[in-house]
């Protein structure tokens, strides 16, 4: 099992002394540092609008890293592809896997955020469809050669051809899955899928039952299924304060920085997103002793070893860890890195075993 850096960008805190601008340089520092202390890969969210988080273009924060880099990989966690054209977004993520020598591990969503929409005039009761729809187009930007045309309900274009093209063939999207809608469709298309382990545990009963429906849905039509990842918020804690101060540090971001963002009004949320209500309505009452491992790896090493076992055996092949959630200074996020890899990974094979054996 693999494990990657993960980031959302998180800033909307009540009387947060940290600007947006800060925090960027941040990531970008902690996204170096993963290289160093040898995480297989870095994934940045996109959010707009200073709501959830303040990093709005994980494509250039990437081309930067992929610059100043040489082997980790470099991932969107994820593109909000319903607010993009799937033609342009084809166009930036070959151009940079190309040039960042096939480093790329593509993934998109369609969020949840209604107003990261409306400034785009993007249609939000429709972001299944325009994300499926995207996806498609997406997908034969990457792997149809020569000039071809497509006609559908929300893009429509005649006669483009796609260059450059990703060096890696194929460029394999990850699906961002909050939903059987998002799971079935990446299952359906023979791609690779991507979980968040609290909301596995609220749609599907818990993460090894979310890749068991994937595996199923993929074998169901004839395919093999895919690889599945999954993200975690992690702190490594000695001491039962310390182990607080992790609980609570994952209370303040859902109650401050992402519920807000989730839809919550029974009237207006779309059909493929009503599964949101239960999980505002279980963020708002949630209090830290109520985490529990469907949401965050937290305590001594072990533990954290005995938690990412059991992920390993649901059949999660690659985790991305969200240190730097919650405010966390800077310095602890690195020696939280630091720690996680001397500590926790050599329990598990990988690539970061190959670069201990390599030197």
């Amino acid at each position: 099992m693999d494990f990657g850096y993960f980031t959302l960008s998180d800033n909307r805190y009540p009387d947060n002394p940290r600007s947006p601008e800060g925090f960027i340089r941040e990531i970008f520092d902690q996204a170096l540092h993963a290289e160093i202390v040898g995480l297989n890969s870095v994934w940045v969210g996109e959010h707009h609008f200073n709501l959830l988080g303040v990093n709005p273009c994980p494509n250039i924060l990437l081309a930067h890293l992929a610059g100043a880099t040489q082997r980790i990989r470099l991932a969107p966690a994820v593109v909000l592809l319903p607010v993009h054209h799937p033609l342009h977004v084809a166009e930036e993520w070959a151009t940079l896997d190309l040039l960042s020598g096939g480093r790329v591990d593509f993934a998109a969503g369609r969020g949840y955020d209604r107003l990261e929409y409306g400034p785009f005039a993007a249609p939000y009761e429709d972001s299944a469809e325009i994300f499926a729809e995207g996806l498609d187009i997406l997908w034969r930007a990457w792997t149809e050669e020569g000039r071809w045309s497509h006609k559908g309900k929300y893009y429509q274009f005649e006669n483009v051809e796609i260059v450059p093209k990703p060096l890696q063939k194929p460029l394999r999207p990850y699906v961002a899955c909050f939903s059987r809608f998002s799971m079935e469709l990446a299952a359906r298309n023979d791609w690779n899928i991507i979980f968040a382990p609290f909301a596995a545990a609220m749609v599907y009963g818990g993460l090894a039952d979310g890749v068991a429906a994937f595996r199923a849905e993929a074998e169901k039509r004839g395919k093999a299924p895919r690889r599945a990842m999954c993200s975690y918020f992690i702190h490594i804690a000695d001491t039962p304060a310390e182990e607080q101060e992790g609980r609570e540090r994952l209370i303040s971001y859902f109650k401050d920085a992402l519920v807000a963002a989730f839809p919550s009004d029974k009237k207006s949320v779309p059909p493929t997103m009503r599964y949101f209500l239960k999980i505002v309505e279980i963020l708002n009452n949630m209090q830290p002793g109520d985490l529990t491992s469907n949401s965050i790896l937290v305590g001594p090493p072990q533990k954290i070893v005995d938690d990412l076992k059991r992920v390993q055996a649901a059949g999660i092949v690659e985790v991305i860890l969200y240190f730097n959630y919650g405010r966390k200074p800077h310095n602890m996020v690195k020696e939280q890195m630091e720690r996680f890899m001397a500590d926790i990974a050599p329990a598990f094979e990988g690539a970061h075993q190959k670069l201990l054996h390599t030197g």
